[in-house]
């Protein structure tokens, strides 16, 4: 068991949001360790497409384009009737897909709440109760069906910027992986969730466009690599992660976890 300790072979995955950014690295790292296919959603299906073909080159298994728009309860509807019309069982599901909204607080609207509160909370949730059968079909003792859902270190810290939702939501998947974990252990599912802090992506786009200054205030020195994203994403999906239940895995470089605080001298008087 420990030679084949992080291997995903021949098992199917879901990545939404999978066409770029973290789910993108997400989906590389699951085709790379094994899994048979992998699909990734995206609301718009040319970049979804190129990525699914680009993926199904690199790797030995399958990668498919499923371009959907899960934001609303007809997309999840739609998403989770192709997945039961292809696959008998999902054994993986990463619930990436996700939005952020400014503004300062006098002029938040009711728009960027509602938004973003969908997408990146009501969705999880709703989607993996939609996909709850093949995911229970897949699912043993001997080999867990995971759930992955993909949080924030906005969920856990206050983030200076004015991202209400954003940090709402975030954080409120923090706690409903915990509930939902609670739910489906019994049935051999395992919920977890990962809180990327600055990785290079659209959502992110100071860490994309300015990496040098984005990291000289993270303690390990750098912003996220693929590798970073892709082994943690390994690690739960795999057997490795087989008792790691309803944790939230902050993958930051220390900014939550290993910070020493409010900066300036005085402190220790």
């Amino acid at each position: 068991m420990l030679r084949n300790l992080f291997s995903l072979e021949g098992r199917i995955a879901l990545v939404t949001g999978g066409s770029r950014g973290i789910g993108k690295m997400i989906a590389s790292g699951l085709l790379a360790h094994g899994a048979a296919r992998v699909y990734i959603t995206a609301r718009k299906a040319g970049p979804c497409e190129a990525t699914a073909k680009a993926l199904t080159t690199e790797y030995d298994g399958e990668c498919v384009a499923l371009p959907i728009d899960i934001s609303t309860m007809a997309g999840i509807e739609t998403l989770a009737g192709e997945i039961k019309e292809r696959e008998p069982k999902l054994d993986i599901l990463v619930n990436n897909a996700g939005a952020a909204w400014g503004a300062d607080f006098d002029e938040f609207p009711e728009s960027g709440w509602d938004k973003v509160m969908n997408l990146n909370l009501k969705t999880p949730f709703f989607l993996t109760k939609a996909l709850a059968a093949p995911l229970r079909a897949a699912a043993s003792a001997e080999r867990p069906a995971k759930v992955i859902n993909i949080a924030s270190i906005d969920g856990i810290f206050v983030n200076p910027l004015e991202t209400y939702s954003y940090a709402a939501s975030k954080s409120g998947l923090i706690h409903l992986t915990r509930r939902m974990a609670a739910k489906l252990i019994k049935d051999h599912v395992v919920v977890t969730a990962i809180a990327p802090g600055p990785f290079k992506s659209d959502m992110n786009k100071a860490a994309r466009d300015n990496a040098d200054e984005v990291a000289s205030r993270v303690p390990a020195g750098r912003i996220g690599t693929d590798e970073d994203m892709a082994g943690t994403a390994i690690f739960l999906a795999s057997r490795a992660g087989d008792y790691v239940v309803g944790n939230t895995i902050a993958v930051d470089g220390g900014i939550v976890y290993a910070n020493p605080g409010i900066p300036g001298a005085g402190w220790d008087s």
